[in-house]
Order: structure tokens, then sequence, then C-alpha cells
């Protein structure tokens, strides 16, 4: 009886790792460009991908408008998580990443935020009184985020008074740090950067914007040219749009 129930115990075993070694086996590896206002719950979903599938992720974070650029001068991405629908769109029509892979994964919300409590109104008035120093934004020409700060500010009227007291950052990363060190009293930043299941986590103060004040800040996924054929990319492309993936998404204050 006991040297049976050894038996089937290493049987159980031997099991065990002849599927562990056919997933190794049978494991890649994808380098994914991921918007930089999707650090957050990307740092979420790669484990929970790679646990999953057995792929490995290689993540870069960074602003649309720098992935472009590299996509185009033969950067070795294999999928670009975008901050907008128009790059990965280019891409697709300029023959730079495969055709029927792109879709809609996000669409954010923007946060007008201070690290100071008080600060910033609940009707976001502050931008027309004016009475700070610094207000930082993503750079409009190559992040979509800092581009629907810009609309925002033309469609309340302050754009041309607040113009002298703007500092842009690379990325909206960059422009959270600003307000997140002091270095500006509020930003235009992502939603996704100050909240997380539910509720504000980071503090301070903050206006959501209205999205009808700005252009919907839809986030599409594509699979690039590299990554054809690559399977742990394409893995990615099909889990983003599991029901798994979307909780994550959502409880960083995404919609769909």
């Amino acid at each position: 009886m006991i040297a049976s129930r050894i038996l089937m115990g290493l049987a159980v075993l031997v099991g065990l790792w002849t599927a562990q070694a056919a997933q190794i086996a049978h494991a890649g590896e994808a380098t994914v460009a991921v918007a930089a206002n999707f650090t957050a719950p990307m740092a979420r979903l790669a484990p929970e991908f790679e646990q999953a599938t057995g792929h490995r992720l290689v993540l870069t974070h960074g602003a649309v408008g720098k992935f472009y650029a590299q996509i185009r001068n033969g950067a070795p991405f294999d999928v670009l998580l975008s901050s907008d629908d128009e790059t990965p769109a280019r891409l697709e029509q300029e023959g730079l990443a495969q055709p029927q892979t792109r879709f809609t994964y996000a669409i954010g919300r923007l946060v007008l935020w201070s690290a100071q409590p008080g600060r910033v109104d609940a009707q976001g008035t502050v931008l027309r009184r004016g009475e700070f120093a610094r207000l930082a934004i993503a750079n409009p020409k190559v992040a979509p985020y800092g581009a629907a700060a810009v609309e925002v500010m033309a469609r309340l009227g302050v754009q041309a008074t607040l113009a002298p007291k703007i500092v842009r950052g690379d990325s909206i990363t960059q422009a959270w740090q600003f307000v997140a060190t002091g270095n500006a009293e509020l930003g235009f930043v992502a939603l996704s950067q100050v909240w997380k299941d539910g509720q504000f986590v980071a503090g301070g103060s903050q206006w959501l914007v209205p999205a009808t004040l700005h252009a919907p800040l839809r986030q599409d996924a594509v699979l690039l040219r590299r990554g054809q054929g690559n399977a742990a990319a394409e893995a990615v492309i099909a889990y983003l749009k599991s029901d798994a993936a979307r909780r994550v998404i959502r409880a960083y204050g995404y919609e769909f």
C-alpha cells in the first residue's frame, strides 16, 4: 500500500515536471512598447500574463511619439500599447504593423492634480485664478495626454494666460514627477497615475477633467511587423482582451 502510494506520488510529480518542461519549451519572449500612462496597470498585468502563458515580457515605457520614431527606425518592438489610436493606425498604413490586429484596449481620463491638499478645487477653477507658478503637462508633440491638456486649456480660454507657467515633461510620467516632487504646484496627469481600485490614492487634491473637454483618449494596441509569428507577442494581444486583463485595466480608472 505504501509502495503504491509512493509510486502514485512519483507519477504525479513526473507529470507536473513534464507539463512544466513542455511549457518552458514552448515559452517565448515579446518586447512591448508601453505608453507611459499605462505603466502601473502593466506592472500588474505583466506577471499575471507570464504566469498564465509561460511567456516572458520585456517592457519599455515612454511617450508614443518617441516610440513611433523608434519603430520607424527599426527599434526591436513586437507590440505597441499606444496612448492614442492614431499612431497604431499610421504604423499599419505604413506597413510597420500587422493588419487586423489593432484594437482599443483602454480609454483614458485626464486629471488636474496637485500634491498639495486644497490646491486644486473640484471644478478646476484654479486654472482661471492662476495662483500658481508652474503647471506641468506632458509634451503635446509626443504625448496624447499633453495634447489633451492643451485642448482643455484652450476650451476653458486660459491657454494664453497660462502659457508662461507651463513646464513640459517628455512623457506623462515626467509631468507627474514634476508635480509629485513639488517642482510644479499642479499638473495634468493620467487618472491611472493617481487612482486605483475605485479611489484616488495619490493624496493632495485633484479635478477629474470632464471627458467632453477634450478628444477621447482612445488607446490602441497593435502587433508590430517584427512580432509576426511570435507566439508571445500574439499572446499579449489576446490577453489584453481577456476578462482578467480588463478587470485590472478598469481598476486604474480606464474605460472601454
